[in-house]
Order: C-alpha cells, then structure tokens, then sequence
C-alpha cells in the first residue's frame, strides 16, 4: 500500500513537470516551423501591418538585426506583384523560423506545409493557452506519464526477478532498469528547472546509469 501510494505521489509531481515542459517545447521547437504555427502566424501579421515587432520575441536579443533586415528587404518586393509578394514572405518566414530555431538549438530542415498532425500533448498545450483553461491538457499529460511510469516500472520489476538466472537474463535487467531510471530522471530534471542534456560533464564521482 506504501509503494503505491509512493507511486502515485511520484505520478502526480511529474505530471505537473510535464505540463509545464510540454508547453514550453510545444512551442518552441514542436511545430514552430510549419506554415500555419505560431511563428509564421506572427510572421503574416507583422508583413501585413508593415511592423516587425511581433516577430522579434521568437528570436534571441542578437539575431534581431537580421530578422530586421530580411524583414526590410521581404517589404521592398512585396508590392511588385503576386509571384513577388510570395517569394518575399516565403524567404522571410524562412529565414524568421531557421534563426528561431538556431536560438533554441534545433536543426533547421525546411518549412512545413499547413495542416500538418500534431502530437496529441503538444495540440493539449496550443489549445490550453487559447482557452486559457488546462484542466483538457491536465488530463492528457497525465495519462500518458502514468502509463510511460506505469509500464517501464512493471518491465523492470519482472526482469529483476530473473536478474540472477544468467548473465543474459541480468543484462536483460539492466538494460530495463537504465530505460526506467532515465525516463524517470528526464521528467524530474524538467520538474525542478534543468535540462537532462544541458552539461554533459558530471562532477567527478557522480553516479551514471
């Protein structure tokens, strides 16, 4: 009963974890760089009103010149015709998403078509913060941190009752129990504020899996 209990304690501290990670990346990295995410969305309404300034949030303080310049010079050919007009937004939204993208240290791989599918937790994140209400994106996150904790823990604890049958059955464990532990350490490290990849190095003498 205490283990249980221990458990669904762990489930709920990082379901809330996971919100907040969720709709912070789903965002950021997600979907920024299709034609119709918040990114290009902000991207028309700044060439429409003429005003570079709702894009700027999307990019670190020293890109701001180069997004001001290719906005500038996305202006100067806009009004010389349809094709012209299409190949200036193309080359601004382009450049606004590979400079976005840079800033938050992902790969840049071409601009998406609209319509795109979305990860179930990532749409729970875009539609929680339109309605304002996160009670749909509560119940998303923690079905599927339950269920990820759920069944890496059953996997791990059936594998550590055969851990000494042999070498191979042990190996068998092991691997489970690095899988668990990992999964496990990723959701407490968004909990508390870190990224489970953001130094490398560990002080000499920590632990590792």
């Amino acid at each position: 009963m205490k283990k249980r209990t221990r458990l669904l304690c762990l489930t709920a501290f990082v379901v809330i974890a996971a919100i907040g990670s969720v709709i912070v990346h789903s965002i950021a990295g997600a979907h920024c760089d299709t034609l119709d995410g918040p990114v290009v969305t902000d991207a028309k309404l700044a060439l429409a009103k003429g005003d570079v300034t709702p894009v700027l949030k999307w990019v670190q303080p020293d890109d701001e010149a180069e997004i001001k310049a290719a906005f500038r010079k996305a202006l100067a050919v806009r009004d010389k015709g349809p094709e012209a007009r299409d190949l200036a937004d193309t080359y601004f939204f382009e450049t606004l998403v590979r400079v976005h993208r840079a800033g938050e240290g992902a790969p840049y791989t071409g601009l998406k078509p609209a319509g795109g599918e979305v990860e179930p937790g990532i749409a729970a994140a875009d539609r929680s913060l339109v309605s304002g209400d996160a009670d749909h994106l509560v119940e998303v996150i923690t079905k599927d941190v339950a269920e990820g904790i759920r069944t890496r823990h059953a996997r791990t604890v059936e594998a550590k009752k055969h851990a000494d049958d042999s070498v191979e059955a042990g190996r068998k464990y092991v691997e489970s129990y690095v899988e668990f532990i990992h999964y496990v350490e990723r959701i407490h490290a968004d909990a508390v504020g870190q990224s489970a990849h953001a130094d490398e190095t560990e002080p000499e003498g920590a632990h590792s899996h």
